[in-house]
Order: structure tokens, then C-alpha cells, then sequence
């Protein structure tokens, strides 16, 4: 208590002396508890394991980078000290192997959703090749927001990502310039950009051989506003509707000339794919002769409107969709398909990974393959 002249005395509390050890005196709340390591297992070390082995440090370490052959170390004593590292549950610091080495072991991808079949079956191609290379994958989706991509990229730089495939990225160019400050060899996949190689679809040659297919699937209707083949979904001025819509104008300049209220572009959700398609079904009082959907996500929507109609009308229109899924052999209604190679498709993109001679602009098209409904066919 300090007394002050002609007011009352005020309790001024008195902080604890900090001793050297940094403890301040307060005691740990049940919230906060003061760690201890009384009980935390000790985690064995290359010394442990050079002490066990009967060798040096800087030999365990070469055996278990798979440096060791170029170091003259005999295979004996490799199959020695690794059966020792698995005994003890010895695991390599990739961090403090990295920060040696000057390299991470990590390679990352970009996706645009991981709801989307092709990207979900992209990631899974992704991770098999990066593992038969020795490499650690992570798989990071931007949640189809633009404003994401580069965001997402300079956090994966940052996590020391020594390669990275960018898919389906809206601003592909803007993420080879973070890439290339951070020295990061990148492709650019389904999307292409200028400043990397890119691996895409075929995409016109694909849309082309479907409409076709929808061509000699279907009759003309009695009513003329339905005879009509119509494109739905995508995104105008981006490269892969851009391309299937170049196709699809391709395969029917003999037969008659796309009209754009024949085109709806309504992106990649679902429910604006429901819609537009209700919109489409008003306008023509029905279904047109053929639809081709530009992705599985579109037809995914339009499914959720044409369930409602029946099966008389439903027959009366020839679908397609580029993109493939098993479960569309379930519906009530034929649909033709395009399926990406994805695994050709991953392939060229290690290519360049592997930096085999692409070039930055560079284009590599893959085929996909034709899958015509009720006809199995091989994957490609």
C-alpha cells in the first residue's frame, strides 16, 4: 500500500521479479499449461543411428538421401543402417534436408475444384508420377476464385515447392512470372499461357467428332423451333470453350450455321447450368435435337431439370457432354461422351517437369477419346 497525501490509499500491485530462467511468477492457467518433455518420447538422430551402426554421421546421412553408391559406401552397411532407421522409426527432416541440399522434395498442383471429375482424376495421375519420381505432391484447389491463384502459388513457394503444374488457372501467365522470380520450373495444364510450356485437350477435334456423333444420333423434330443443335456451358474467351465451341461450328458448317441463341455460355455451377437450361427448354417449348454440354459440371446441373421431364421427350433429343463419367451410363437417357486422357495428359506435363525441351509457349494437344453411349470402350 502507498500512501498518497489527501487521497485515499489505492492498492498498487507489485509484479513478481522475473528470475533468470524467464519464469515471471504466474502460474499456467488449465487453459495454458507450461509444456514439459518429461514424457515425450526422445526422437532418434543420424548421431543415434551412426552410434549404432558403428559408422560416422555424415555416412548415415548419404545412405538415407540415396547418395550412398556415389560415396563408395558398401551396400552392406547401406542395408545396415537402413534396417536400423527402420527399427528405431527413424524418419528423414525433408525441412532440414531441403535447407541442405537446396532442395525441398515437394511439387505442387494447382486445381481449379476438386468436385469436378477430370480434376479429381488429373490429381490422382498427379500423385502417382510424382511419388515413381521420388517427389512429395500436394494438391491445393483454388475453389474456381482467380483471385486464389496467385495467392495460392506464392504460399506454395514459400512451403519451398521445387516444381508445380498450374490447371485450369484463369491467369496463367501471372503465376509464371511468381514462378519464375522464385526459380520454380512450371507447366501450365488444360489452360495454356505464353511464359510456360502448356499440355491441353484436343479440344476442337474432340467437340467436332461429338457433335458429329449427336448429328447422326438424332432426327430432325416435327416442330421447326427444335430442330436445333445447341451448346451448352462454358466460359467465353477462355481457350478450351473457345476451342469446343470452334469445333462444334466445325462439324456442323455443312449441315447449318450455328445461331447464337443456340450457344449458351453459362460458366461451370451447377445450378446456372440448371437454369440455363430451363431458359433454353421455354424458349425453343422443348428440347432441341441435339445438346452437347461442355463439361460434366453442366451436365451435372441440366441432370437436376431434364430429371423432371419424361421419357418420351427426353428420347426425342441426342446428348452429349465433353467430359466423362461412369455414372452417366445410370440415366434415363443416352449420353455420349469425350473423355481426356488424362494420363497423356500428365505425361507430357512430367515431360517438361523433367525438362525435356518444351518450350515456354509451347502447346502440346493430347487426343481424347470418343466414348459412344452403350459401346464399352477402353480407357485411353
Amino acid at each position: 500500500m502507498r500512501d498518497f497525501p489527501g487521497r485515499c490509499c489505492v492498492p498498487v500491485p507489485v509484479r513478481p521479479n522475473r528470475c533468470r530462467s524467464g519464469y515471471d511468477g504466474r502460474r499456467a492457467l488449465p487453459s495454458q499449461p507450461l509444456q514439459s518433455t518429461v514424457n515425450r518420447p526422445r526422437t532418434s538422430t543420424i548421431y543415434d543411428l551412426a552410434e549404432l551402426a558403428g559408422t560416422s554421421a555424415s555416412t548415415v546421412s548419404a545412405i538415407l538421401n540415396g547418395s550412398w553408391q556415389s560415396r563408395r559406401i558398401s551396400e552392406e552397411t547401406a542395408r545396415r543402417v537402413q534396417q536400423l532407421a527402420q527399427e528405431h522409426s527413424f524418419a528423414v527432416n525433408r525441412q532440414a534436408s531441403g535447407l541442405r541440399r537446396q532442395r525441398s522434395g515437394l511439387i505442387g498442383m494447382v486445381i481449379p475444384t476438386h468436385e469436378d471429375r477430370f480434376f479429381g482424376a488429373l490429381s490422382q495421375a498427379f500423385e502417382r508420377m510424382a511419388h515413381a519420381r521420388g517427389l512429395c505432391p500436394l494438391v491445393v484447389s483454388t475453389l474456381r476464385d482467380g483471385a486464389l491463384e496467385v495467392e495460392t502459388v506464392r504460399s506454395l513457394i514459400a512451403f519451398r515447392v521445387e516444381h508445380l503444374i498450374v490447371t485450369g488457372a484463369t491467369r496463367p501467365d501471372a503465376i509464371s512470372a511468381e514462378c519464375r522470380k522464385a526459380g520454380v520450373r512450371h507447366v501450365n495444364v488444360d489452360l495454356p499461357g505464353k511464359k510456360a510450356p502448356s499440355v491441353t485437350s484436343d479440344n476442337r477435334w474432340g467437340a467436332a467428332e461429338l457433335t458429329r456423333l449427336l448429328l447422326a444420333r438424332s432426327r430432325p423434330p416435327a416442330d421447326a423451333p427444335q430442330d436445333a443443335i445447341c451448346f451448352l456451358g462454358g466460359v467465353r474467351k477462355e481457350y478450351a470453350t473457345e476451342q469446343r465451341l470452334a469445333g462444334f461450328r466445325e462439324a456442323l458448317a455443312s449441315h447449318t450455321p450455328v445461331a447464337d441463341e443456340h450457344i449458351l455460355c453459362c460458366g461451370y455451377d451447377p445450378e446456372a447450368a440448371r437454369l440455363a437450361m430451363a431458359a433454353l427448354y421455354q424458349r425453343l417449348g422443348g428440347l432441341p435435337r441435339a445438346l452437347l454440354f461442355s463439361s460434366g459440371i453442366t451436365l451435372q446441373g441440366a441432370i437436376r431439370f431434364l430429371r423432371a421431364l419424361p421419357d418420351a421427350e427426353l428420347a426425342q433429343c441426342s446428348f452429349g457432354s465433353y467430359d466423362w463419367d461412369p455414372y452417366a451410363e445410370c440415366l434415363r437417357f443416352p449420353v455420349h461422351m469425350v473423355r481426356q486422357n488424362v494420363e497423356g495428359l500428365m505425361a507430357e506435363a512430367f515431360r517438361a517437369i523433367d525438362g525435356e525441351g518444351l518450350r515456354a509457349g509451347q502447346v502440346v494437344q493430347v487426343r481424347p477419346q470418343l466414348v459412344e453411349w452403350g459401346i464399352l470402350s477402353p480407357p485411353p
